[in-house]
């Protein structure tokens, strides 16, 4: 299981989320490209999503290690993940996780890397390494700005958050704090603990200055990795989505996704699905449910809602190819819930987002989305209500309304800026990480 002799090999440890395991392994191929000996630690559960994307090509580079955790009756095995995880079992996974440190100190031992890469909320993987004299470095898949205002609140208490375009209503401060149960102790802890730097995936250009206040507040090199979008999928998983994506004009159709850990109650569901018959625009909408409940895809709908939008719009129930999609060249828009990942994804592709920002860091991201003027957040009602009126307008302005003109050149503005850097910042990563394993 050791590394070839000659490259640095690496030990990363995602949390156990879409949205955190699929931009390690992106990483990890930037890496592998560059002489580094990858392994991905997880739940066989989730090591079980990305096994397709290791491919041939780095079938000598990275490897998958399984982490084994304690089978408990209320959380079998295929709960090891938070996808399709009922909300109620969050704080059970996190905590029968951190349990599980043994087994990662058995890891250790067997694969004896130079190096470990530990995600936001695991402190102790990072205490793991360093018992053995192995330097530890976190990698965030949050925006900067998030992490910065999350460790200002707690820091600076009193002050003014001194980035006034990022402003969040109470609710919204609320919903980032009862994102991840305990919230302050694994942002500050595991910041703490990261050896000198901390990689996030951000770029410099539009968020240089929130890396240089979260780096005055944690004393650490916040290093970019850049966008990492996962590489488009072969066509033939998505065949059918493409035929009849392949049918539309150039930007009519609107792609629309809240993310692997959002549930749409049933009233979000009839705004939504009213907002986009209201918007005359062609649609690909994914919706999910959690594990476990089995639901008609037209019961949530309003009746006879799929009739009449009939060839306008298709409706996917579970996971979509979410990049192949995105860079399809009939989207127009993305509906999205402002997801980190989503929000990368849409500026790689130039799609203008139109944010329905629902939990935890979405809302800040949403603001990023409209200062840089990539796209527009819809309005709520005064109890934060999402409205079908709303949804519609929002939708037809970014997609195509004279309005929406500016924000559909920023998206592809961005776009083309983004693909013609390609991989600068990973020369930076791989710089910064071959310093700390020398000097070990």
């Amino acid at each position: 299981m050791e590394a070839k002799k000659n490259t640095i090999s690496v030990l990363m440890l995602p949390w156990l989320a879409h949205g955190h395991i699929n931009p390690y392994l992106e990483l990890a191929k930037k890496l592998a490209n560059r002489n580094f000996h990858i392994y991905i630690c997880s739940t066989p559960v989730c090591l079980n999503s990305i096994k397709k994307r290791v491919t041939e090509e780095y079938s000598q580079s990275i490897d998958l290690v399984d982490f084994h955790l304690p089978s408990l009756p209320n959380l079998p095995p295929h709960y090891h993940t938070t996808n399709g995880l009922p909300p109620h079992l969050m704080t059970t996974l996190k905590n029968t996780f951190e349990m599980s440190t043994p087994n990662f100190s058995r890891i250790l031992q067997t694969v004896h890397p130079d190096l470990v890469i530990y995600d936001f909320n695991l402190p102790w993987a990072a205490d793991c390494a360093t018992s053995v004299n192995i330097p530890a470095v976190q990698f965030l898949t949050f925006s900067a700005a998030v992490i910065a205002l999350g460790i200002h609140m707690y820091d600076r208490q009193g002050e003014m958050f001194p980035f006034p375009e990022l402003y969040l209503r109470e609710q919204e401060i609320l919903s980032l704090k009862n994102t991840v149960p305990g919230w302050k102790f694994p942002f500050d802890e595991g910041l703490r603990r990261s050896q000198d730097i901390v990689l996030m995936k951000t770029c410099r250009d539009f968020e240089g200055k929130y890396m240089d206040y979260l780096a005055s507040l944690v004393s650490k090199k916040i290093v970019p990795v850049g966008t990492l979008v996962q590489e488009f999928t072969n066509k033939d998983d998505s065949e059918e989505i493409m035929q009849w994506l392949d049918k539309k004009h150039r930007g009519s159709t609107v792609f629309v996704s809240f993310g692997s850990e959002y549930f749409l109650s049933k009233e979000e569901i009839h705004e939504v699905a009213q907002g986009l018959e209201l918007s005359k625009v062609n649609f690909v909408w994914v919706i999910r449910f959690p594990q476990g409940e089995r639901i008609n895809i037209r019961d949530p709908l309003p009746e006879g809602f799929l009739e009449r939008v009939g060839e306008r719009g298709i409706i996917i129930e579970g996971l979509a190819p979410q990049a192949t999609i995105l860079q399809h060249t009939s989207i127009g828009g993305f509906v999205s819930h402002c997801g980190w990942s989503s929000f990368m994804e849409s500026m790689k592709c130039g799609v203008p987002i139109i944010a329905m920002p629902m939990q935890g860091d979405q809302p800040m991201n949403a603001k990023l989305v409209e200062y840089i003027g990539m796209g527009m957040e819809v309005v709520r009602d005064e109890k934060g209500k999402l409205q079908s009126e709303e949804i519609a307008k929002a939708i037809r302005k970014v997609v195509v309304e004279k309005g929406g003109e500016a924000m559909r050149k920023k998206a592809k503005e961005l776009s083309e800026y983004m693909n013609a850097k390609g991989d600068e910042e990973i020369d930076g990563v791989v710089k910064e990480l071959l310093a700390l394993c020398n000097n070990k």
